[in-house]
């Protein structure tokens, strides 16, 4: 990979990270202090799940300029790999069918995001 896209891919990260930490603090202080349940949690950790991996497959795609569909798949199997390391090595389980239903779709998500991000400033033919 050039330069340009590893930036990409560290800019797409960050952005990634940076929504799931804010949207975990705002999720913490909504359960503390409203009377949100736990089915009311999953479904929305799903949609911040899903619209941090596509932001950050928008930022990355514009950054890297070229190969979205790389750039996204990039940043969304290095999300779930994260994940499941953190999961299998921390707590000694593998992913469950749901769980692995849920990185298929922020896989898709960022590869869609990669790609949107590269058209939206007009991304270079090679």
């Amino acid at each position: 990979m050039q330069r340009t896209q590893l930036t990409a891919l560290l800019y797409g990260w960050i952005v990634v990270f940076g929504i799931i930490l804010l949207s975990s603090v705002v999720l913490a202080l909504v359960l503390q202090f409203t009377a949100f349940d736990e089915p009311g949690l999953r479904w929305a950790t799903l949609i911040v799940g899903l619209l941090a991996l596509f932001l950050g497959g928008i930022t990355a795609g514009a950054k890297g300029k070229s190969k979205g569909w790389l750039i996204g798949g990039t940043i969304g199997l290095g999300f779930t790999l994260l994940i499941f390391l953190v999961q299998y090595l921390g707590y000694q389980q593998g992913f469950s069918l749901e769980q692995s239903l849920h990185h298929l779709s922020f896989l898709a998500a960022a590869l869609f995001g990669g790609i949107i991000g590269v058209n939206l400033i007009g991304g270079q033919v090679e």
